[in-house]
């Protein structure tokens, strides 16, 4: 009988995982085009799942999955995972926030600085003929005050990444604590609330973090603040934020995620609410690609090949006193 480890890839990955992957210890069935009813019919026999976020792992996807022991994310957002589910039937989750951190943190930075010059408005004026100079006067970054919400992969990342900006960096982390560092002070909530000029969220989306950034929220934030979303949509209500910018509460905002982002596809108050987002020239917005970079494709793939390598090598005793572990860690709400 083998003893081979039996693999489901659903979704696409770099050319580099099929190099660095240890073929002698696994069964690999890669499907990137599946459709999820296949996915569900395929379960049976699989040890690993891995997938980005074509869907949602839960319960009724895995009902046949009797055999299923570790699912990997590539990325690194969990909110289409059951974890908690998983965790409940000793299936192990493993994510790879690790390989699209400088992207993320790079796209945040890009985004800010777009937002203080008026990168993208002036852009977009100069192409249809506008030349106005003073209507597109920016503001330094130097000596401003930047809020980061969450301070885990990307957050810290984004933190060194803006350093040499000489702005005065805040991080407030409601599950991390002793990280301030020669750049970076640790602060509560109220701080950032009453000393940012920016606001940087860096946090996954659970029940818990759901519509945190509303009109309460907002309304808490001494000054008026620019907003960067790079984590997920959901996490702010759209329709707040628009009430913000609107009266000036929110004086710029840059997402790469929404609520919905299928675009062609929204309800009538969605795409009223998209529309009017689209129409405010301080408003930046990216389809999803913050952690979308070549390099970042080529590094999760690395690290999906490191981390299948290291599971098959584990004993059984290992495999499930990792498990519990690693799973007491990523159910904790934010």
């Amino acid at each position: 009988m083998s003893n081979k480890i039996n693999i489901l890839i659903i979704d696409d990955l770099h050319p580099v995982f099929f190099q660095n992957i240890n073929r002698s210890d696994i069964n690999l069935k890669y499907h990137p085009d599946i459709s999820a009813d296949e996915v569900e019919n395929s379960l049976q026999e699989i040890e690993i799942l891995i997938l980005r976020s074509k869907l949602r792992v839960d319960e009724k996807l895995c009902k046949n999955a009797n055999k299923l022991k570790l699912v990997i994310r590539a990325g690194s957002g969990m909110d289409n995972i059951d974890i908690e589910w998983l965790d409940k039937k000793g299936i192990r989750v493993l994510n790879t926030p690790e390989a699209n951190r400088v992207s993320v943190a790079e796209q945040a930075a890009g985004m800010l600085l777009a937002l203080m010059s008026n990168i993208v408005k002036g852009n977009s004026e100069v192409k249809s003929n506008i030349w106005n100079r003073e209507d597109n006067r920016g503001e330094e970054l130097f000596g401003k005050t930047i809020g980061i919400i969450g301070f885990g992969n990307t957050g810290s990342e984004f933190a060194k990444v803006i350093s040499g900006f000489g702005v005065n960096i805040f991080a407030y982390d409601k599950y991390k604590s002793g990280f301030s560092n020669n750049y970076v002070q640790e602060v509560e909530m109220d701080t950032i609330f009453n000393q940012s000029d920016i606001v940087s969220l860096h946090i996954p989306l659970t029940i818990e973090t759901r519509y945190l950034v509303n009109e309460y929220y907002i309304s808490k934030f001494k000054k008026s603040i620019r907003l960067i979303n790079t984590s997920r949509g959901e996490i702010v209500k759209t329709s707040d934020i628009i009430n913000a910018i609107d009266v000036g509460k929110i004086k710029g905002f840059a997402c790469d995620v929404l609520e919905n982002e299928k675009i062609n596809s929204l309800n009538k108050n969605e795409k009223t609410e998209f529309l009017k987002l689209c129409s405010f020239k301080n408003v930046i917005i990216t389809p999803h690609i913050a952690g979308w970079t070549k390099e970042s494709y080529k590094k999760i793939s690395e690290a999906i090949a490191q981390k299948i390598n290291n599971y098959s090598k584990m004993t059984v005793n290992d495999n499930i006193e990792m498990s519990n572990k690693f799973n007491k860690i990523a159910i904790r709400k934010y």
